[in-house]
């Protein structure tokens, strides 16, 4: 068990809950920063890409947390759910580099909310991976969600087309696990 993740993970919620100021607009990027520690690295020296994943799980976390979002959500009954994800790295982070991670909301359907996680790092500013996220939402909608944050009706902005291509891509995926469950099913039918 990592004690360590579990520990930073706390602490950053208290931090999200009680002393982070998140930026007005809903829409504005929410930056958290970090570090590349020894126990971050791979054989290759650089950061795992496994703990890129990591560390935008604790930023999102940090976003739903300083937004105030995780709060409205339970009080509306609901929950969330990461249900896809997909990281391109351009470059790797070194040992001891100091970075930072800029998530924002892109927008939202009537289930889910599209998300953004660029790593940036904090000497000159490259984007050096970028993730993008399906937050799926259960028990109410991301826009009944906004709107008890915001207390106003707020329309999501049209996503990227590069998120349109890889919703496209995960809808796809899906259609042809359910066609493969079903020929299983019925093969083991008969």
């Amino acid at each position: 068990m990592d004690l360590w993740f579990f520990m930073r993970q706390g602490l950053h919620y208290l931090y999200a809950l009680l002393w982070l100021k998140p930026p007005k607009d809903i829409f504005e990027p929410l930056v958290f920063k970090s570090l590349v520690l020894t126990t971050d690295l791979d054989c290759l020296l650089h950061m795992n890409n496994a703990r890129y994943l990591r560390e935008a799980n604790i930023a999102r976390c940090v976003l739903f947390t300083g937004y105030r979002l995780s709060a409205k959500l339970k009080a509306l009954g609901g929950t969330t759910i990461l249900c896809a994800s997909c990281s391109r790295h351009r470059r790797p982070l070194r040992l001891f580099e100091r970075f930072e991670i800029h998530t924002r909301i892109l927008g939202w359907d009537d289930h889910a909310f599209y998300l953004e996680q660029q790593f940036v790092t904090q000497h000159n500013d490259f984007v050096v991976a970028v993730v993008l996220c399906q937050q799926h939402v259960t028990g109410t909608t991301p826009a009944a969600l906004v709107a008890s944050v915001t207390q106003k009706k707020v329309e999501s902005p049209e996503l990227p087309e590069e998120v349109k291509h890889w919703l496209k891509y995960n809808e796809a995926s899906s259609q042809r696990l359910r066609a493969e469950s079903n020929m299983q099913k019925n093969s083991k039918d008969q």
